[in-house]
């Protein structure tokens, strides 16, 4: 990897915001999942075996400087070059950060080498949400507010597209085993999750298999240990809530367009994770844009204002009472965690020593 330099992480564009969004609603997502994965509305039941390229090799023989600029920004990017990080101050314990995927995919669920013995000796867990430990919980305070996932006035997702759009979200859902129906008076984009996530993550998701961020809470709680929510299911719907409505129209549009090709951006995302390539992910997702030519400059500072910086300062003002008791393991989307807004860096500020673990 080239050597990291003193460069904030880039803006989200055309079109490839669709994943960190995902991210940011993870955990919503699964809850959701249970809701919609019926017998009743299940067309056809999500094939369990996942499909998907790594698209880096194919990039870099299609398009050479299209593949340097992807290395070149993953490498100027600072703090993303891991996903398990030390967190040290003198006098405590040594606590530990670990960037998660809100994924089930098992090659996810085995943490990198020391996260699993540091979760295990950790006094307190802290994750994204502590709601992920009660599905019931969470689901009531979900119906609490509707409107932060649903269309209230009126109008159904359906209403905002053009026919030739709509034909295209049926298809789109169809083949992940959902009516159009079951979703139409849904925001955009939870429903642009659902076309994002491949078939085989859909699946584990409807059967109830946890994904990493409930795993390592799950275990936590079992073993006794003090679990400490940073955000709260509503204030991550308010979030997404907070951006246009075009914003989000525009990216489930793109992430259809995309069509299968979703299958391959998922499976180099997982490729780039497991090698704690975390700064390789937004400029790969622009590389690959079905659409180069997209939405104005200041749509996209208001997602990486709204989605991505401020719930990094949430996060890092949060966990900072519970990281100075010592002896804590933290678990966040790894996509908080690079650039010189980011989670690692934000607790640097805060007086923390945080070092990126061999």
């Amino acid at each position: 990897m080239m050597k990291p330099t003193n460069r904030a992480c880039k803006v989200p564009r055309k079109g490839q915001w669709t994943a960190p969004i995902r991210g940011a609603l993870g955990v919503i997502l699964a809850l959701v999942m249970a809701l919609l994965f019926t017998p009743a509305q299940a067309q056809t039941p999500p094939d369990r075996a996942c499909v998907g390229k790594n698209l880096l090799p194919e990039l870099q023989q299609r398009d050479p400087k299209a593949y340097g600029r992807v290395a070149a920004e993953a490498a100027e990017t600072p703090n993303g070059q891991a996903i398990f990080w030390k967190i040290e101050k003198p006098g405590l314990k040594p606590s530990y950060l670990l960037g998660t995927m809100h994924v089930t995919d098992p090659r996810v669920l085995t943490m990198p080498k020391g996260a699993q013995d540091a979760a295990k000796g950790a006094d307190t867990i802290i994750v994204e949400s502590d709601e992920v430990l009660d599905d019931k919980k969470a689901a009531i305070a979900l119906m609490a507010k509707p409107e932060l996932s649903m269309f209230t006035d009126g109008s159904t997702i359906t209403s905002h597209l053009t026919p030739e759009q709509v034909k295209e979200l049926e298809a789109g859902l169809k083949k992940r085993g959902l009516a159009l129906s079951a979703v139409n008076r849904m925001k955009p984009w939870i429903i642009a999750s659902f076309v994002a996530l491949p078939a085989c993550e859909l699946a584990r998701k409807a059967e109830g298999t946890s994904f990493l961020d409930k795993r390592i809470a799950q275990d936590a709680a079992n073993a006794g240990k003090r679990v400490v929510g940073l955000e709260t299911y509503a204030e991550q719907l308010e979030a997404l809530n907070d951006l246009p409505m075009a914003f989000h129209l525009k990216s489930l549009i793109d992430t259809l367009q995309l069509g299968d090709t979703m299958n391959d951006v998922n499976e180099t995302m997982i490729d780039l994770y497991l090698k704690g390539d975390i700064g390789a992910i937004m400029p790969l997702l622009q590389a690959i844009s079905p659409d180069p030519a997209s939405a104005k400059d200041a749509d996209y500072a208001a997602f990486e204002q709204r989605i991505v910086l401020d719930r990094n300062k949430i996060m890092a003002e949060r966990a900072a009472p519970t990281l100075n008791q010592g002896n804590v393991f933290m678990a966040v989307g790894a996509l908080h965690l690079p650039g010189e807004g980011g989670v690692v860096a934000l607790l640097r500020q805060q007086g923390f020593t945080v070092t990126a673990m061999p």
